[in-house]
């Protein structure tokens, strides 16, 4: 068992990005960590948002989670990121609010910690690898370390092969494969924050 205090931050317009995350906290926890499961703020406008039924469903479905604050990064030994491509790129939600953490990143607060990220896309070739590879940038100035799956076991082949972070094409089932890869991405997240913070 472990004492890693992990927060995992999600964005999700349609569900399946919160989906993964709590997946992902199932793992975490089956693995020892302290979970947050933390919801990144909609910045849309409320009148966008409800004008599609799917996109208000998962707003009201959330709607109690708590959400992603700079204290909770504070808070957290370790970070997962899971949200959709948007033009290559992390949704803009997700920008705002890494743009929220200007004050503890000066303070050293998000310096050598864990921190590995998800995706997912419309289509395979829709930019999945590319956001992952901009959030790790990122992190990089954070001073972050970065614990990606790699090829460290065989479910990130079985699910598509993504060394970087999981990431699922939308309308393709979150099966058994996406599951043990996403649980072994976490389980190494988990694994790597324990011994940085031993």
């Amino acid at each position: 068992m472990s004492n890693v205090k992990l927060a995992i931050l999600f964005y999700s317009t349609y569900g399946l990005n919160h989906a993964m995350a709590q997946i992902a906290a199932e793992a975490a926890r089956a693995a020892g960590a302290e979970v947050r499961l933390l919801r990144i703020a909609e910045t849309a406008p409320e009148a966008v948002v409800n004008a599609q039924d799917a996109w208000k469903a998962q707003a009201e479905k959330v709607a109690a989670l708590p959400v992603a604050t700079p204290e909770d990064m504070d808070w957290a030994d370790a970070y997962l990121f899971s949200a959709p491509t948007r033009f290559g790129g992390a949704p803009s939600q997700l920008r705002a609010f890494i743009d929220t953490l200007g004050g503890v990143w000066f303070q050293g607060k998000l310096a050598n910690k864990a921190v590995s990220a998800m995706t997912s896309a419309q289509n395979a070739h829709g930019g999945q690898e590319a956001t992952i590879l901009s959030l790790y940038t990122t992190f990089l100035h954070w001073g972050a370390i970065i614990v990606a799956p790699g090829y460290t076991d065989a479910a990130i082949f079985a699910a598509g092969g993504n060394p970087y972070g999981y990431s699922h094409t939308q309308g393709a089932e979150l099966d058994d494969k996406a599951r043990a890869a996403i649980a072994h991405q976490a389980r190494r997240l988990v694994t790597t924050a324990a011994k940085l913070t031993a």
